[in-house]
């Protein structure tokens, strides 16, 4: 065996180490995760016997009705039980990229004042949002560079042409329907977006959308479906905000062609 080849096998298996002991660390987050999610499941005040079948993970509004009717039987004598339960469990779905927070926020409009229920959301989105980002960055991101390592060179030289900007997209990212929560969340930490204006823009760029479903979550009773808090006005909204976050992009852009 050369030099090289000896050299390769080496590499190969530091990498296959790596892989394995990454898996091992989302394996043990994803086993915490759940062990806190049972916990705070198994602090809940007593259920009635009738009620226990609503307590599970909202997958569509009318699952959104009947978990809401059993919190809001519960919510003013265990204020701190109810709204711990909805944290982690948010938090659960973002870092795991389960589809359901959607309905988690209609249900904080239903359950709590709206300032609280929009801070709830914003909170939640982004420190889900950042744990996801730091699987992707323990798991996908040694995979990626290994398979994928030309195109992944080229993805980063993009985001760095505009390092300066990247709070104003993730903002923008957030606020659109173009990208899923999910890819962004995964592919981020793959092309070297920072931590600090991944999180601050998921924080804000979710707040206009989360202002619509917790007003939705007022009417909860009054929808069919998750679809019903967009109306055509909240989309014209949703769009005007899309717009604003450009801006700075846009003049910090002509400031720059102008004095260069």
């Amino acid at each position: 065996m050369t030099q090289s080849e000896g050299g390769h096998v080496e590499g190969g298996t530091e990498a296959s180490m790596d892989t394995r002991r990454a898996l091992l660390c989302l394996v043990a987050i994803f086993l915490l995760s759940l062990t806190t999610l049972t916990f705070v499941y198994k602090n809940f005040p007593e259920l009635e016997e009738d009620e226990y079948q609503y307590m599970k993970l909202p997958m569509d509004i009318e699952d959104a009705k009947n978990l809401g009717r059993v919190l809001s039987h519960y919510k003013d004598r265990y204020f701190v039980e109810v709204l711990a339960g909805i944290f982690v469990t948010y938090i659960f779905l973002q870092t795991f990229a389960v589809p359901g927070s959607i309905f988690l926020s209609i249900l904080s409009g239903f359950l709590f004042r709206w300032e609280l229920a929009l801070l709830l959301i914003c909170f939640c989105s982004a420190a889900g949002a950042s744990f996801c980002y730091l699987l992707s960055y323990l798991v996908g991101r040694p995979v990626v560079l290994k398979y994928l390592p030309d195109r992944t060179k080229t993805w980063q030289e993009k985001v760095d042409k505009q390092r300066e900007n990247l709070l104003f997209y993730i903002i923008f990212l957030r606020i659109t329907p173009f990208l899923p929560n999910w890819f962004i969340n995964i592919s981020s930490p793959i092309v070297n977006v920072p931590l600090w204006p991944f999180c601050l823009g998921t924080f804000l760029g979710v707040a206009p959308p989360s202002i619509l479903a917790v007003q939705a979550g007022t009417t909860l009773y009054q929808l069919t479906s998750s679809s019903d808090a967009f109306s055509l006005t909240s989309v014209v909204l949703l769009t005007a905000a899309a717009l604003l976050s450009l801006v700075p992009i846009i003049l910090r852009s002509r400031l720059r062609e102008k004095f260069d």
